[in-house]
């Protein structure tokens, strides 16, 4: 049965207690920074009460955390977006033309994103249909999918970004067999015709997409592809390194992130603020348990076909690495620590916790630390789309994110999603292959961005050999994965 322990101090006493913060602690959240604001986000056009993670999730940001400051590029961009945003967002005159197709010119072109799959191939996939809208001067509208609404806040200030339930192509069924996905046109060679004929083309970039579908990510495809002002992306892929190899976005990504390993980092930033609710079970359980700890170590474990063994992951936290304080025998006489640990452990089980809170409870630490071990709920099994799952589920991410080591699974985009939005480079547990663990068990991530696992062959006409491979690598915990990395750091 899944649970979720909270000592129980209203909001107002759980911000309170927080934010009763020293001055070291304000000037470390970040150059330039003020105490609750955050230079992506616009000045005075949020109402903070709707909205309290927006304001404060800097200030729960552990005191050694690296701040990564936006580029100013990157904020002019923001600040453009928004404006143009404000005025195509749905129901303003420019959309009500277009979707009544009333208009053969249109001052408006969208980026509309289909939910799929789990939380974090949402994310993921919704950061990167946002860095094409930026690139491309789009609008980026989602699909509402079962709570969307539920669980994050509006992020664009005077304007919605959802999809809105009369949207004219609801109708479609968007897969792979859809005649108007610009794979299936590319095939039936019927790109030739005049724009004007098609409205709409769905970008098919999801599991098992083809060679065809790949094709947006040619520079060869996109004046055509300019020309179509709905484009409806269904992707759970993190696909933004494919958009570092396309030569015509090679200037513009290179000013937004001069830090080509914070791509993630400030679209997650910008882009996703937990509602009240969901912030709520962050901050309750951060002040419960976490707060009045010198070190939070996170271990995101990700339960596969192959369950990770407890002699990987303690193999990794304390045999190969210092994450986790060593055990010493029980005869040992005890040194006096006054360092405290909190270990947190997210899992859809509970047997690891128990495993490892049992360890610190009948062994002393090598060195005195006092541990605490905590585990904020266990379903036992995935329960995509179900409300109540998802809605811990996105605390349990802004939780790893708020740690100062972290550990996570192979091939999970729950732990890309936690390290990304806390700029954190996690320890990765190589996923199980069979029942014997893995040798070496783990390694330190050259990046915190995440792993874009599926990436197709790039035959495109305009490609130059070696065209933004410098900030490309193949994935730690997937061959053939890519990830972005900043040049002369790996």
């Amino acid at each position: 049965m899944a649970f979720f322990v909270f000592f129980m101090r209203s909001d107002h006493d759980a911000r309170n207690l927080y934010f009763k913060l020293e001055k070291e602690e304000i000037d470390d959240v970040g150059e330039g920074v003020e105490v609750g604001k955050d230079k992506l986000l616009p000045r005075g056009l949020f109402d903070e009460k709707s909205c309290l993670s927006r304001f404060e999730y800097l200030l729960y940001r552990r005191r050694g955390s690296k701040r990564r400051t936006p580029s100013p590029h990157l904020i002019s961009k923001l600040r453009s977006y928004e404006g143009r945003h404000k005025r195509c967002a749905p129901y303003t005159d420019s959309y009500n033309d277009l979707v009544r197709n009333s208009s053969k010119t249109f001052s408006c072109k969208y980026m509309v994103w289909i939910s799929r799959n789990g939380l974090g191939n949402q994310m993921l996939s919704m950061a990167s249909a946002f860095l094409y809208a930026l690139l491309t001067d789009r609008v980026l509208l989602v699909d509402r999918g079962v709570d969307i609404p539920d669980l994050f806040c509006e992020p664009f200030p005077e304007a919605s970004w959802l999809l809105p339930s009369d949207f004219p192509f609801t109708s479609h069924h968007f897969n792979s067999r859809s005649p108007q996905s610009y794979g299936n046109l590319l095939r039936n060679r019927k790109t030739n015709t005049t724009a004007s004929a098609y409205m709409m083309i769905y970008l098919n970039l999801a599991y098992g997409y083809g060679n065809y579908d790949n094709r947006v990510f040619c520079d060869g495809d996109q004046a055509y592809l300019q020309t179509i002002p709905w484009l409806v992306v269904k992707s759970d892929y993190y696909f933004a390194p494919a958009l570092f190899l396309m030569p015509s976005f090679q200037q513009q990504l290179h000013q937004l992130f001069p830090e080509k390993d914070t791509v993630f980092h400030f679209l997650s930033r910008y882009l996703f603020h937990p509602t009240n609710s969901v912030w709520g079970l962050v901050t309750r359980y951060y002040q419960a348990y976490l707060s009045n700890a010198d070190v939070v170590t996170g271990i995101q474990l990700r339960i596969f076909r192959i369950k990770p063994r407890l002699e990987q992951i303690l193999s990794c936290t304390m045999r190969e690495n210092d994450i986790l304080p060593q055990i010493k025998d029980k005869s040992t006489s005890n040194l006096k620590n006054n360092t405290t640990v909190a270990v947190l452990i997210t899992s859809l089980s509970s047997g690891y916790y128990e495993k490892i809170r049992e360890m610190y409870l009948e062994n002393p630490t090598a060195a005195g630390e006092v541990v605490g071990v905590f585990q904020p709920s266990h379903e036992e099994f995935q329960q995509t789309g179900k409300h109540s799952h998802n809605r811990k589920a996105l605390a349990e991410i802004y939780l790893l994110s708020l740690t100062d080591r972290l550990v996570t699974s192979g091939w999970s985009t729950f732990g890309y999603v936690a390290q990304g939005i806390g700029g954190l480079k996690p320890w990765i547990l190589y996923k199980p292959e069979n029942p014997r663990p893995p040798e070496p068990p783990c390694r330190r991530s050259i990046s915190m961005e995440p792993c874009f696992h599926a990436p197709r062959s790039y035959e495109c006409n305009s490609r130059r050999g070696g065209v933004g491979k410098d900030v490309i690598r193949h994935c730690e915990d997937r061959r053939r994965g890519l990830k972005l990395v900043q040049p002369h750091t790996h």
